[in-house]
């Protein structure tokens, strides 16, 4: 790939949970779970939420849960 003419180099992102030492998600921690879903209510990749491999599997099972325990919604109306 080519990088883009006039493209501002990006630094690159840290894993929110890493750099907090955080080792467990639980799926009852509403704000944790929110600040990693879009506004459309979906599972942000991460690309864009620089969180790591491991992180980013665990995030998404504590979606995926909360979702069925009806703490978030799976979609926006």
């Amino acid at each position: 790939m080519r990088p883009k003419p006039n493209a501002v180099p990006e630094k690159p992102k840290s894993c929110f949970f890493c750099v907090h030492a955080i080792n467990d998600i639980d799926y009852k921690d509403l704000r944790t779970i929110q600040r990693f879903t879009s506004s459309y209510s979906k599972i942000v990749p991460r690309r864009r939420s620089g969180t790591c491999v491991k992180h980013q599997r665990m995030i998404s099972q504590a979606i995926k849960r909360a979702r069925i325990m009806a703490l978030i919604p799976f979609t926006v109306r």
